[in-house]
C-alpha cells in the first residue's frame, strides 16, 4: 500500500488514484536558458525514481514534464548572446535531455513545451477574464485576482491578509492588489509575442504550467511535483487559476523535493554556489551522482559535498564487487529483501530504507560466497534487479570497477591494459623482479589486480 506525503494536507495518505490502476503525474521541468545545475539534477533524479516505482507496483503511468521555453530569463539570456529565443532554448534543451540520459533519467511520455501551448493557455486566461478571476489593467496585462479566489495560500499555509502586510516590493500601479500576479503579458518591442483578444503578448509563468498540465492530463488528476522553491507562489498560483477555471479540484497530491544545500546554505545562482551538472560529471561518474541523491529521502535537505560524492563512490564499488563474477541465473521471484525493499519505497519512496536492504542483500551475498554457497548468484541478480528500480546497478560489473570519472591514478584503461600485457611477457620471460615492479606500480595507482585462471583482470581500488 503506497504512502506519499501530500504537501497540500502536510501529511502522509494513502495513495489512491483518481481511476484505479491510473496515475495521471506532472513535474514541473527545466527553464531552458542555462545548463543544468546539481538543483534541477535532484529533481529530474527524484520524480524520475517516482515514475520508476509507481511503473514497478503496476500503475498505468503517464508522466508529463514540462520545458518553460519563454520567459524574462530565456529573452534577456537571448539578448545577452546576440542570438534568437529560439536558438536558445532549442541548445539547451538539448544539453538538458544529455544530462538527463547521463543520469539514467527515463524520458517522460509527455514534453509539452510552453510555446505550442499558448491556444490552452489563452482559452484558460479568457475563461478566467469571463468568471471575474481575472483582468486586463491599462498597460494591456492580464492579471489573476487574487481576493477572488478564497482558497488561496491553503498549499503554502500562508494568509492573504499576511500577504499582503508583508508586501514590501514597490507596488504595480497596473495591478488592483500587490498580490495579483500576471497571466499575459502585453507584447514589447523586439520580444517574441503571439496574437489574442488580449492583444499581442506571451503568457506568464504560472498560467503555462496551468494550462500544459490540463491540457494533457486532464482538469483534475493525481500528483503534481517539483522542487520546494516552487512551492509558493508557484504552484498556489497554479492551484488558484485551474480551479477558478474548471470550478473543482485541480490535484489530489502535491509532492516536493528540499533544497540542495552548500555549506548549509540553499544552493542558488544569486549566492553564486550552484554546481553546473556536466562539470561535476568530469569528476564524478553518473551514477555516483545520481547515488548521491537517492541516498537522501527526497523530502530531506540535501548537502553537496566532494565527501559526500566520495561516500556515493565507495558505496557503488561496494554493490558491484557483490556481483562480480556472478553466473546470469533467474533472480527469486519472493524473498525478505524484495518484500523489504518494497515496503521502503511504498513508504513515501524512502529510498535510503531500500538502499540500507540493498547493503543487506549484499552481505547475504558475500556470505554466501564465502562459504560456497551456490545461492549467492540468485542474489546476485535479486541486487540487480531491485537496483534498477531506482536506476542503479545496470552496469556490468566489472566494467563499472575498471573505470571512473575523475580517477586520480592519471592511469587510462589503455594504458592500464598495456602495463598488464607488459606484466604478462615479464612473467612469461621469467622476470618476476620486473612483473612484481609493475604490479606494485599499479598498486600505487589504485589498480587492484588479480590473477586467475582465466587470465588477469584488474579494478578500482
Amino acid at each position: 500500500m503506497l504512502k506519499i506525503y501530500n504537501s497540500l494536507t502536510r501529511s502522509k495518505e494513502t495513495f489512491e488514484p483518481i481511476v484505479p490502476g491510473r496515475v495521471r503525474m506532472y513535474v514541473c521541468g527545466m527553464t531552458v536558458y542555462d545548463y543544468c545545475h546539481i538543483g534541477h539534477a535532484r529533481v529530474l533524479v527524484v520524480f524520475d525514481v517516482v515514475y520508476r516505482v509507481l511503473r514497478h507496483l503496476g500503475y498505468d503511468v503517464t508522466y508529463v514534464r514540462n520545458i518553460t521555453d519563454i520567459d524574462d530569463k530565456i529573452i534577456n539570456r537571448a539578448a545577452d548572446n546576440g542570438e534568437t529565443v529560439d536558438a536558445l532554448t532549442e541548445r539547451f534543451i538539448v544539453a538538458m535531455h544529455e544530462d538527463a540520459d547521463a543520469l539514467g533519467v527515463l524520458r517522460p511520455d509527455l514534453e509539452p513545451r510552453a510555446t505550442e501551448t499558448i491556444g490552452p493557455i489563452l482559452v484558460m486566461i479568457e475563461k478566467l477574464v469571463a468568471d471575474g478571476y481575472a483582468y486586463q489593467a491599462g498597460n494591456g496585462d492580464v492579471y489573476f485576482a487574487v481576493e477572488k479566489f478564497a482558497p488561496y495560500g491553503c498549499l503554502s499555509g500562508k494568509k492573504i491578509d499576511e500577504l499582503r502586510a508583508g508586501e514590501r516590493v514597490e507596488v504595480d500601479a497596473n495591478k488592483r492588489d500587490p498580490l495579483d500576479f500576471v497571466l499575459w503579458k502585453a507584447a514589447k518591442p523586439g520580444e517574441p509575442s503571439w496574437p489574442s483578444s488580449f492583444g499581442d503578448g506571451r503568457p506568464g509563468w504560472h498560467i503555462e504550467c496551468s494550462a500544459m498540465s490540463t491540457s494533457l492530463l486532464g482538469e483534475h488528476f493525481d500528483i503534481h511535483g517539483g522542487g520546494q522553491d516552487l512551492q509558493f507562489p508557484h504552484h498556489e498560483n497554479e492551484i488558484a487559476q485551474s480551479e477558478a477555471a474548471s470550478g473543482g479540484k485541480f490535484v489530489n497530491y502535491w509532492m516536493h523535493n528540499g533544497f540542495v544545500r552548500v555549506n548549509e546554505e540553499k544552493m542558488s545562482k544569486s549566492l553564486g554556489n550552484f554546481f553546473v551538472l556536466r562539470e561535476v560529471l568530469e569528476s564524478y561518474r553518473a551514477e555516483e551522482i545520481r547515488y548521491f541523491i537517492v541516498g537522501s529521502h527526497y523530502r530531506s535537505q540535501l548537502n553537496y559535498s566532494d565527501e559526500q560524492l566520495e561516500h556515493a563512490r565507495a558505496a557503488l564499488q561496494r554493490l558491484y564487487s557483490a556481483m562480480l563474477d556472478a553466473r546470469p541465473v533467474d533472480a527469486p521471484d519472493d524473498s525478505e529483501f524484495q518484500q523489504r525493499f518494497e515496503q521502503a519505497l511504498a513508504d513515501d519512496f524512502n529510498t535510503p530504507e531500500a538502499i540500507a536492504v540493498l547493503f543487506d542483500l549484499t552481505r547475504e551475498i558475500n556470505r554466501r560466497r564465502d562459504a560456497d554457497d551456490a545461492g549467492w548468484h540468485a542474489l546476485a541478480a535479486l541486487l540487480r534487479r531491485l537496483g534498477g528500480v531506482i536506476g542503479l546497478l545496470q552496469a556490468d560489473p566489472a566494467e563499472y570497477l575498471k573505470s571512473r570519472a575523475g580517477q586520480s591514478s592519471g592511469l587510462v584503461d589503455g594504458a592500464i591494459e598495456a602495463l598488464i600485457a607488459e606484466r604478462l611477457e615479464a612473467r612469461k620471460a621469467g622476470d618476476y623482479a620486473r612483473a612484481d615492479r609493475i604490479r606494485d606500480e599499479l598498486s600505487a595507482a589504485g589498480i587492484v589486480i588479480e590473477d586467475g585462471a582465466d587470465g588477469t583482470r584488474w579494478r578500482r581500488a
